[in-house]
């Protein structure tokens, strides 16, 4: 049996292993992350008026967090498949950075919660803006990838906002 403080993922020889969470209650849970690409105005500008090399930068980088997210179980090596419902990723631009700030919501109802799902939408969609804008800048720098709020769960809800 795991204690209070020990790390869930470990068993007691020190082995990584999956949590079991077939004993857990399925409940509606949800994940909300966020990151950022900072890049220069000129950059920015390009891409909101469409002139990137590799075409339409936004929506290739929408469609592939959508896709991580439906993928994290085969990335992340502990964590438990699930039955997404919705994912939602949005990109927007903001002058101030300059660049993009990208977020992803992912909501299931499931044993388990979709933080992981989250964040790694938010990655991959910034991983691909990168790709997808790299004729443009390469200094380009993704940044304070984090996870901004979760519900549901033994562990209870969480927000930083």
């Amino acid at each position: 049996m795991q204690g209070k403080n020990s790390l869930s993922h470990i068993n007691a020889q020190g082995e990584a292993q999956m949590v079991d969470v077939s004993g857990k209650t399925v409940t509606r849970r949800q994940a909300v992350a966020e990151g950022k690409v900072k890049m220069s105005l000129s950059t920015l500008e390009k891409i909101e008026a469409g002139n990137a090399p590799k075409g339409d930068v936004l929506g290739t980088a929408k469609i592939a967090g959508i896709m991580a997210a439906k993928k994290t179980a085969d990335l992340i090596p502990l964590c438990h498949p699930l039955p997404l419902k919705k994912i939602e990723v949005k990109l927007k631009s903001d002058r101030d950075l300059p660049g993009y700030v990208i977020r992803a919501t992912v909501t299931t109802k499931a044993e388990t919660g979709v933080e992981m799902e989250a964040l790694t939408a938010v990655s991959v969609a910034a991983l691909t803006l990168y790709d997808m804008a790299k004729a443009l800048e390469k200094s380009m720098v993704i940044d304070a990838i984090r996870l901004i709020s979760k519900t549901g769960g033994k562990s209870g809800d969480y927000t930083i906002e």
